[in-house]
């Protein structure tokens, strides 16, 4: 029996025993267990208004880590980003800065750069791939500063090659432009450049990563810059009610595994390039992009969502394995796709099971279409 509400389908893929995407989560009970654990083994203190050694000491190993003098912790990267370009905006005098279309402040903060800050966001570079040095020169008008995502996740996780993303610091420290990076996916892009941290970030005045996002933490970000900066930005933070009186919850779920998250994502990266060898030879798959820059991609399908739903629902079922959650259409008629996030639950799954599933996938969804 297909399920009918998003519920039935919530129970199907908890019933499954493999989920392709992303990192295996605990349940809340184990999750609080591990931290309780980590904490009395590493003999945490609580913060107090975001002061504290576990805060204090986390803030300067990520701002080491991106080569940057300070970091300060935030409740969440909306947050972060909403101040990292307030900033740059109050020291320029401009209400505008450069974006990316395809920019999480652009499309998933309901213009909140526009409503709390009054600042406009110009739009940068073609939306279907990074933004380049070509693009910023491109702009006739002087910006606060210029957002950039590494990796671009709404583009399946494109980044601009070493040398492109190079002259794009190059042309913005010419033009006397800062540069604030989106780095929520930042972790991920060491594995492709096979950079440091510090050197990937180097040329950027700001940088913005994620607690959570490949992290395995509950919530929360880091904004990194320079002392003066990062003295604004907890300014703002009290400002905005973001100085909590107890963030080490947030803090010790990131720490605990900041470690061994990082080491595993050269792996992770690596199995993403077998996978997308391996769909690419079922018909009617596509890859975006198609060599995959991190261990994140789109898989697009040309297929009718509906049948590719009840196929997905069909085989989790049958198979207990959870192909996919959410499709959306893509700019082909016709076609739709799905963000793939490789995390540990793919690093057991052999391709042989995958191109199993897949073919199976597509051939289900095509017989009903």
């Amino acid at each position: 029996m297909i399920p009918n509400t998003d519920e039935e389908r919530r129970q199907l893929k908890a019933a499954c025993t493999v989920e392709i995407s992303g990192f295996a989560e605990p349940t809340p009970a184990q999750w609080f267990q591990e931290m309780a654990d980590w904490a009395q083994a590493n003999q945490v203190s609580h913060d107090n208004y975001g002061g504290g050694a576990l805060i204090e000491g986390f803030e300067a190993k990520v701002a080491e880590l991106l080569g940057k003098p300070a970091a300060v912790f935030m409740p969440s990267g909306v947050m972060a980003q909403l101040i990292a370009v307030n900033i740059w905006s109050e020291r320029a005098r401009l209400p505008r800065f450069g974006i990316h279309a395809s920019s999480h402040l652009q499309l998933h903060e309901d213009q909140a750069f526009q409503a709390l800050l009054r600042l406009h966001g110009v739009m940068v570079g073609h939306r279907l791939r990074p933004i380049l040095a070509d693009d910023l020169s491109a702009i006739a008008e002087p910006l606060s500063c210029l957002v950039v995502e590494l990796p671009a996740r709404e583009i399946g996780g494109q980044l601009p090659e070493w040398d492109e993303l190079e002259a794009l610091k190059a042309t913005a420290a010419a033009s006397g432009t800062p540069l604030h990076m989106d780095g929520a996916r930042l972790w991920e892009t060491r594995a492709y450049y096979q950079r440091s941290y510090a050197e990937i970030a180097q040329g950027f005045s700001s940088v913005y990563v994620s607690a959570y996002k490949g992290l395995g933490g509950i919530a929360g970000s880091l904004l990194a810059g320079d002392t003066d900066f990062i003295n604004q930005a907890r300014l703002w933070r009290k400002r905005l009610g973001g100085t909590l009186i107890k963030q080490s919850p947030m803090v010790v779920s990131t720490a605990m595994r900041f470690d061994q998250r990082l080491a595993m994502l050269e792996a992770c990266y690596q199995r993403t390039l077998s996978l997308a060898t391996c769909l690419q030879g079922i018909p009617g798959i596509r890859i975006l992009p198609r060599t995959p820059q991190v261990n994140m991609l789109h898989v697009c399908f040309d297929a009718d969502r509906a049948a590719l739903l009840n196929a997905r629902d069909e085989i989790a079922r049958e198979h207990g394995h959870w192909l996919f959650t959410h499709l959306e259409p893509t700019e082909v008629p016709g076609w739709c796709k799905t963000e793939c996030y490789v995390g540990d639950r793919l690093l057991g799954v052999e391709d042989e099971r995958i191109l199993q599933l897949f073919t199976a996938l597509m051939g289900r969804a095509t017989q009903q279409d």
